[in-house]
């Protein structure tokens, strides 16, 4: 307030220097110039330049722009928001995967242990066959060599034992048995 009255008594009231259109720093007619410049710059502005047109066009396509860039920052989020369930549903899509996996090396580890477990068990049936068959194939071996062998001492004992005469009356009755057969 005090600056306003200071102005005021300078421009107006001080009388022993130039009159307030005229004080140094302040002459009117540097105001009036500014304003038929301002005044001179409107009218081509709004009248001849289309100034006017220019701003609404230029507001317009503003608008639109912001009205894009907003439908855009709205597709990108809700892609952002896609995304990050997606991330999230990876998280547990990673841990059934993870779980799955689990499950399947547990099932055939199993299926392992049960496969060696049965061919093992083969194992075993076809080596007890086998041992049998060796055992059954030995013994008949044995028969065979001990029948040979008893033939073959008999056969000794005989030839040790029999005499010619004893010869000659077993081919005499084995002759007779055989002649009587016929009648």
């Amino acid at each position: 307030m005090q600056i306003a009255s200071t102005i005021f008594l300078t421009l107006f009231v001080d009388s022993e220097s130039a009159p307030w259109w005229n004080k140094p720093g302040l002459e009117l007619w540097k105001f009036v110039n500014l304003t038929l410049f301002v005044i001179a710059l409107v009218y081509i502005l709004t009248r001849k330049v289309k100034l006017g047109e220019a701003l609404r066009a230029r507001r317009e396509s503003i608008k639109r722009e912001l009205l894009r860039a907003r439908e855009e920052r709205n597709a990108a989020l809700e892609k952002l928001e896609d995304v990050e369930a997606r991330l999230a549903r990876l998280d547990q899509e990673t841990a059934a995967i993870r779980d799955q996996s689990r499950r399947e090396a547990d099932e055939e580890r199993e299926r392992i242990r049960l496969a060696t477990e049965e061919d093992a068990r083969k194992m075993r049936e076809q080596a007890q066959r086998e041992i049998e068959s060796a055992g059954k194939a030995a013994r008949q071996q044995l028969r065979e060599f001990a029948a040979e062998q008893s033939v073959r001492l008999a056969e000794e004992m005989i030839r040790r034992d029999i005499r010619p005469e004893d010869d000659a009356r077993l081919l005499k009755l084995e002759i007779e048995e055989l002649g009587g057969v016929k009648h």
